[in-house]
């Protein structure tokens, strides 16, 4: 091990051999953290070559277990969102996705500090099962198309070692680590297709335009390495995506955008990547034909009955899309920001407002806090709406009375200048 340190922090190209036998190692608990940590910081500063992040990738995958969704006919298509604030694209996209009869097998993450997860989200709804068998899985992704779950048996148990230590040594921005971290999952968990979501911003893991799309190449390289098909889109993420920040907020978001009332920016990113999924899964021959598929079943009622069908087989109450401030958690007091002067939104700091979000209970600090599902904040203005003094801004929602702390919070991170335009919300694919 001391040799594999030594040839990556010298800036030399690591062999199969050697990567192969530090997943071992890690997976094993032969080789002790020390130096699992010492080799994570000579590949933050060095680098890996792409042979190199598609080799450690694939060794990570083989540590565990592999989905094996061949028994589900069609091309099985999937996304994956980097994540940001107010990131619930997944839920409704994976619904109007399976609308068009494309198999969604759906494996997720929970969500950490200001970001959220998918799976937090859903279990804002009483009784959805996050966790069910492989079998099960399989069985639901062949009757409705579509399942969402966390990660079934033992996907890549060398990652989970490795992304513990990364988050402790800080060398989680390592954009070879990033990558394969997230393509061992996704291409253990067995599907034909993937699009990536690599959002970019304040509210992001990648700051700057330049990372994101290094990272973006990153995963592009490895899932076609493996024969996979796979493209990227880079996204906006300097201020939340769509108007809900909070775990049950964003599921009542999810179903208004599933009844064609959802906010423009998240039907535009939907819609967008629908479309790409459509032409994977052989549904459509241009992205632009796609994108009309998936316009089409979010206004006939199609893509909402996708929904509905995965809510009530895995658990849920289905009534929620009927009634769903009737079914969701809701927060006891709701708390207008009124803007202090006119002129128009400039600035929404959207990983301090998801701060906001987790301050309230609606997020975790620590992998083991518990959430409240009810809270968070619902924006009225984003960037470059005009606004009047005393108008509201955003509404609080929150289970405590006084929210002096959040307030200023957000004013700290809400700007309203004399003149702003809306940010891009896709910058550009990678295919």
């Amino acid at each position: 091990m001391v040799d594999i340190i030594h040839a990556k922090r010298s800036g030399n190209e690591l062999t199969d051999e050697q990567i192969q036998y530090f997943v071992d190692g890690v997976v094993s608990g032969d080789i002790p953290d020390y130096q699992t940590s010492a080799l994570l910081m000579a590949i933050f500063f060095q680098g890996m070559t792409k042979k190199e992040q598609a080799t450690l990738t694939m060794k990570m995958m083989a540590s565990g277990d592999h989905l094996d969704l061949s028994s589900i006919p069609g091309i099985k298509v999937d996304k994956h969102s980097t994540g940001g604030v107010g990131d619930k694209t997944s839920i409704p996209l994976a619904a109007v996705v399976a609308a068009l009869g494309i198999p969604v097998p759906m494996i997720s993450g929970r969500g950490l500090g200001h970001t959220g997860g998918t799976l937090d989200k859903l279990e804002a709804i009483p009784g959805y099962k996050v966790e069910i068998s492989e079998q099960d899985f399989i069985e639901q992704v062949k009757k409705d198309k579509l399942a969402i779950i966390g990660a079934t048996g033992n996907i890549a148990p060398a990652d989970k070692k490795i992304y513990a230590l990364r988050d402790v040594t800080d060398t989680v921005d390592s954009i070879p680590l990033i990558a394969g971290s997230i393509m061992s999952k996704k291409i253990a968990s067995g599907t034909d297709a993937l699009v990536i979501d690599v959002k970019t911003g304040a509210g992001a893991f990648m700051k700057t335009l330049a990372d994101s799309r290094a990272l973006a190449k990153a995963l592009v390289d490895i899932g076609k390495g493996v024969g996979m098909q796979c493209m990227a889109l880079i996204t906006d993420m300097n201020q939340p995506l769509g108007d809900a920040i909070g775990n049950s907020l964003e599921i009542e978001e999810s179903i208004s955008l599933l009844k064609g009332n959802g906010p423009a920016d998240l039907e535009k990113l939907i819609v967008t990547i629908g479309g790409y999924m459509a032409v994977m899964g052989d549904k459509a021959k241009t992205t632009d034909e796609g994108q009309k598929l998936c316009e089409e079943v979010i206004h006939n009622g199609e893509a909402l009955a996708s929904f509905e069908a995965m809510v009530r087989d895995q658990g849920g109450n289905p009534e929620v899309v009927n009634d769903p401030k009737g079914i969701l958690p809701q927060a006891k007091y709701q708390i207008d920001l009124p803007a202090k002067k006119a002129g128009v939104v400039s600035k929404i700091v959207a990983d301090e407002v998801g701060v906001a979000s987790m301050l309230l209970g609606g997020g975790r600090q620590k992998a083991d806090d518990k959430l409240d599902y009810s809270v968070g904040i619902m924006l009225h203005k984003k960037i470059g709406d005009p606004v009047k003094v005393g108008e509201a801004l955003l509404t609080i929602y929150s289970n405590r009375e006084n929210v002096d702390d959040i307030k200023q919070l957000l004013y700290q991170n809400i700007a309203v200048s004399d003149s702003a335009k809306a940010p891009e919300l896709i910058y550009e694919t990678i295919e």
